[in-house]
This record gives structure tokens, sequence and C-alpha cells, in this order.
């Protein structure tokens, strides 16, 4: 009988655990605007150390909200990575990449190198977001930015989303979606960090939507990260509305609070450029998260390390407007040649990038199959992450 109360005190406790967490999930328009607004204005750090101390606590939940253990992971990369399919372009080389984030989980993707042999190079990291016909990584806009990074002298990689591209290993919905694609952008960073060439003072990372989602996240936790831009996301007020974004319990833990807008600032000092439209949840940059942005970055005498680019007639996309702002932003903080993205008139032309057929940018293929040790299926692949 005692054996039968302690089960099913053990099952309710469980019960009123799961129930907790999911009340402390902040999703989607979590905040109205004004709450997004009242809350940043009311969380202006008066001094250095206090947003220091704040910084520290905003980190310190978001390894606890992702069940991030970083000393449980694998230091560096867990085997060499598999390159092959080269493919020479103009300016530019493209080949197919895959290698392991965890034990028996597999990160896809696309190696962008410029074809001028430099001294050292750059390296930017280009998570993509959620977007379909085609899929992700194979998007115009996607190739297309990485394609004109690479010929401007940096070493870009694109990896897929989980459940996306050629990640079929579990489903995009996954429940700690949060959790693997934060552990999948930091084995990124190691792999091309691990690129003879790439110069550790000079990486970039840049993702729209849910990849700006993952480009804020990954630089507020890791400062290997030199400059950032997320493009259509930063908001005060939008959490993210997909479990690989809001899916676990970062913005939130009984009375502690934060927001997007805050995580993105712990970016500070280092350079940043937000970019904006007026369609989306970004609409109020201008007057909302920019001079909260700008608060922060003088705190460090910073303030013109961050920058602004609000493009109010355009939609949520990585658009062409978008893709030469951050060019620009890119090459002067990571000296990079904007003129390898510029025609004789002066104008950014992105002519040179050639947008290449899917089946061309597949990882996985007869003579490159899936590896056998591969784990499948949500289960699976939860198993795996509790592990971590």
């Amino acid at each position: 009988m005692k054996k039968m109360i302690l089960t099913w005190a053990a099952f309710i406790l469980s019960g009123c655990l799961v129930a907790e967490a999911q009340t402390e999930l902040c999703q989607g328009a979590y905040f109205t605007e004004e709450q997004g607004r009242q809350f940043l204005e009311e969380n202006v750090p008066g001094s250095p150390d206090q947003w220091t101390k704040r910084s520290v606590a905003v980190k310190e939940q978001l390894r606890a909200g992702m069940e991030l253990q970083l000393e449980k992971l694998p230091a560096g990369l867990i085997s060499s990575p598999v390159i092959h399919s080269k493919k020479i372009m103009d300016g530019y080389t493209v080949e197919n990449v895959f290698f392991e984030s965890l034990p028996g989980f597999y990160v896809t993707g696309n190696l962008y190198k410029p074809l001028q042999k430099q001294k050292s190079y750059a390296g930017i990291l280009c998570p993509h977001g959620h977007g379909n016909n085609p899929e992700g990584r194979f998007r115009e806009q996607t190739q297309k930015r990485c394609a004109m990074l690479a010929r401007m002298g940096a070493v870009v990689f694109v990896w897929d989303m989980i459940g996306q591209g050629d990640s079929k290993q579990c489903s995009h919905n996954l429940p700690k979606g949060l959790k693997l694609q934060t552990i999948n952008s930091a084995k990124a960073l190691d792999f091309i960090l691990s690129i003879p060439g790439v110069d550790p003072d000079r990486i970039g990372m840049t993702g729209e939507s849910g990849g700006g989602t993952q480009t804020f996240m990954l630089t507020a936790l890791d400062n290997r990260i030199k400059v950032a831009v997320p493009c259509v996301m930063v908001s005060a007020h939008f959490f993210g509305g997909c479990t690989c974004e809001s899916g676990m319990p970062v913005h939130k833990k009984g009375d502690y609070q934060t927001t997007n807008a805050e995580i993105a600032a712990l970016t500070a000092p280092r350079p940043m450029l937000l970019i904006s439209d007026g369609d989306d949840w970004t609409k109020n940059n201008p007057a909302v998260e920019f001079p909260y942005m700008q608060k922060i970055y003088a705190l460090y005498g910073k303030q013109n390390e961050v920058e602004l680019v609000h493009l109010a007639d355009e939609k949520h996309d990585y658009g062409p407007s978008k893709r030469k702002a951050m060019y620009g932003f890119m090459a002067k903080h990571l000296k990079l040649d904007i003129s390898k993205a510029k025609n004789r008139k002066g104008e950014v032309d992105e002519t040179p990038a050639k947008v290449l057929e899917q089946s061309e940018l597949e990882v996985f293929n007869t003579v490159h199959p899936r590896p056998t040790n591969a784990v499948t299926g949500d289960e699976a692949v939860t198993r795996l992450l509790n592990g971590i």
C-alpha cells in the first residue's frame, strides 16, 4: 500500500511539473505590443554592473530552460566531417557536408568558399528560417546570400533545421527542438572553426525568422560569434511561434521573465545589425527594440556598434534589400571585399550567385548514404537529448 501511495505521489508530482513547464512557455505573441514595450522600458539597467548581473541571469535561464549541460557535450567535432561533391562556381565553390553534432545525430548542409586564395578567411554561419517550396537551405534567398558572402571572401556554412532538407532523423516539431538546434548551431560553429585558414576573430552569424532566433540564441551563449545579423526576428512582444524557438522554458521561470529583445541584447558590445520590416512582429523596431539596444550598447560606450535597417514596405523574408544591408555590415566588421558583391556601376549585383537544383545540394545519396549509426525517430532522438 505504501509503495502504491509513493507511486501515485510520484505520478502526480511529474504531472504537476509538466503542467508548470507548459505554463512557463512563452509562445507566439505572448505579450501585447504595449506589454513588450513596457517590459523593455522598465528593464533598462542603470549601470554596466547591473547589466552584467542581468546578463548572467538570462544566460543561466537559457541553459537551464534548454536543459543544456554544456560540460556534457563532446568537445569539438565527434568525427571527421564528410565533405563531397565540390562544385566550381563564379568566384566561389559549393560542397555538401555532414557531421555528427551528437553521437548518431547528423548536421547536414552546404559549405561555400571563395575561389580566391587568402591568407585567412572570415567564417559566417547562415542558419535558415522556416519555409517550403523548396525547404530551408535550398531556397533562392538562402543560396544567394551564402554565395555572395563567399565571393566576398568568407567561408560560409548553411545547415538544415531539424526535420527539413536532409535532416530527417526526427520531425521539426520535436518538443526539445530548441535544445537540439542550439546544439547543432554550436557544432556548426566548431565545424567552421576547424576549417584551415578561418580566422577565429572574424566569425559572423546571420539568419532570418527562425534562423534569426538561432542567430541571437547562439550569439548570446557563445562569445566566439563576433558579429551578428538577426533578420526579421528580434521582437519585444513576439517570442517565436515554433517549438524550435519557444518550445522550452527559456523566457520564463517563476518570477523570472525575459524577451527575445533582451536575449539579442546579450550580443553587446559585439557588432549587431537588426533588420526589420513593416509587416511582421519586427515592425516596432525603430521605436521600441532598437532604442533599447542603443541603451545597452551605450553602457559599453559602443552605441555605434548596433545598427538598424528598417524596411517599412517589405514583408517577412531575407529578400534582396535585406541581403544588401547585411553584405555591407558584414564587409565592414569582418573585413570582407564588398567590391566582389558589386557590378561595374558600384551596385550590389547577385547575378553571379547561381541557384542550384536541390539534387545538387543534397548530402545523402547512393555514394554517400546516411550513416548506419544514425538515430531515427522522435522518441529515439529525445532519449539521446535527455542524456546531454
